[in-house]
């Protein structure tokens, strides 16, 4: 199944790989690595997880929060784990 990622979704993405990479060179590229291995890892096993649940990264502190469709997996959301919790619902 092929991953697809709301704009806001993107955005999360973006403006995370720009945090880390502002408070340690290269450590925003570590997150990109880390979240498309989480992708794959949601694309290997995406019914181990509810839907609207996050799948978190390993090493940083984010979820994938995700739906199944019936020709795609939806990202609806890259949560920072310890803030606003649920904040995504209304996407």
């Amino acid at each position: 199944m092929e991953i697809r990622l709301l704009d806001v979704a993107r955005q999360e993405l973006d403006d995370a790989l720009e945090y880390y990479n502002a408070e340690v060179p290269g450590l925003g590229d570590q997150f990109l690595l880390e979240a498309l291995s989480t992708f794959d890892r949601i694309k290997e096993f995406a019914k181990a997880w509810h839907p609207y649940t996050r799948c978190q990264t390993r090493r940083f502190p984010y979820g994938i929060v995700y739906e199944i469709l019936e020709s795609e997996i939806l990202v609806i959301a890259i949560a920072h784990m310890h803030r606003q919790p649920g904040y995504w619902r209304d996407r």
